[in-house]
């Protein structure tokens, strides 16, 4: 019995090195996701604004809000220098003296990566 205690001490101690190291977080995005801006999507042309969220209620009649450039608009508020003209589920469309801006919520990625065997 006395001859087992220091070989279960030297398992354990020997365990230790194996516990600290780093482990991947299953839940962590793809690297895509968080590379700096600019890197791996299509980014915005300076001077467009950015469509960060949408806040539609169900209800027939519900207000429909959204958020551009840090700040909540609803349908017929100023944006820079146009007008929020429609809310959508996906974009909204802003109204510039007579042209029709659309701003699309998700835009689309610049280029899909391809994995090599």
């Amino acid at each position: 019995m006395r001859a087992a205690a220091p070989l279960a001490a030297l398992c354990a101690a020997l365990a230790l090195p194996a516990r600290a190291q780093p482990m991947n977080d299953p839940t962590r995005p793809p690297p895509l996701f968080y590379l700096p801006a600019g890197a791996g999507a299509a980014a915005a042309p300076a001077g467009t604004p950015q469509l960060q969220s949408l806040l539609i209620s169900l209800r027939p009649g519900g207000r429909r809000v959204a958020v551009i450039d840090g700040k909540t608009v609803r349908q017929g508020d100023r944006v820079g220098g146009a007008v929020l003209a429609r809310i959508e589920s996906t974009h909204v469309v802003l109204r510039r003296g007579g042209k029709l801006e659309t701003i699309k919520l998700y835009r689309p990625a610049a280029t899909i990566a391809t994995v090599q065997p």
